[in-house]
């Protein structure tokens, strides 16, 4: 762990939508930028990465990123947004239009690998594309074969072959409030969906994965009993993108 950082706890927020006549796509990204963001940043917390489904299932929605100090920190965060004057006048000003910004949304709770204790914003020059993001969930059978897993990433050297091959990441975390527990998510980019299929194809082939991956233990069927990923768009004013 980098000196003085602990693993920061992430919130993954998903808002699902639906195609109406209330423009529930443009609603939600306008609650993000222009209340909940600046909202999210007076109480202490962080928006780090706002996206909408490129190739996911149960579409359309848009997952925010928001990062925390600590539990105690979000603790914290969320009691200073309840009690934010200007946030509940801004909120029930959008509200105030009629229909549904969204559906429902739900929330994951997940605590940064020690290793990689924050998210890693890539760097963006101007007039820059937009990158793909990809969304991966591992899901174990029990703790202990999730323990074995984030292993293989931590200390066996799993992370660091994703970062020579290409595969470039953004966070790591570990599940502690959400479905399909235990698991684990992490969030990779790509510049493109080509990009995507080339740097995945070195990585599979690579010895050291090979090495990794052959070790009695550490093959996917002892240690993961589900992945499911998704492709995704950045909005424009996420900063990750």
């Amino acid at each position: 762990m980098p000196p003085g950082k602990s693993p920061a706890i992430l919130e993954l927020r998903y808002f699902q939508l639906r195609n109406s006549a209330d423009g529930q796509m443009q609603r939600t990204s306008d609650f993000l930028r222009q209340i909940h963001m600046p909202a999210l940043q007076r109480a202490g917390g962080k928006l780090q990465g706002a996206f909408a489904n490129l190739i996911a299932p149960n579409g359309p929605f848009v997952l925010a990123l928001s990062s925390f100090a600590s539990l105690g920190a979000m603790d914290e965060a969320l009691q200073k947004i309840a009690s934010d004057k200007q946030y509940q006048k801004e909120l029930e000003a959008l509200e105030s239009k009629g229909g549904l910004s969204y559906v429902r949304f739900e929330t994951n709770l997940l605590r940064a690998f020690p290793t990689m204790p924050e998210v890693e914003v890539p760097s963006t020059e101007p007039k820059r594309a937009a990158r793909i993001f990809e969304l991966r969930t591992y899901e174990s059978n029990n703790p202990v074969t999730l323990k074995r897993k984030i292993a293989m990433f931590e200390t066996g050297g799993e992370i660091a072959i994703f970062r020579r091959v290409g595969l470039q990441p953004v966070f790591f975390a570990e599940a502690i409030a959400g479905s399909h527990m235990p698991n684990l998510t992490y969030m990779l980019c790509y510049d493109s969906l080509s990009a995507r299929e080339k740097n995945w194809a070195a990585f599979v082939s690579d010895a050291e994965w090979l090495k990794l991956r052959g070790t009695p233990g550490l093959s996917d069927p002892e240690v993961v009993s589900n992945i499911s990923n998704m492709l995704l768009r950045p909005l424009a004013f996420s900063p990750v993108r």
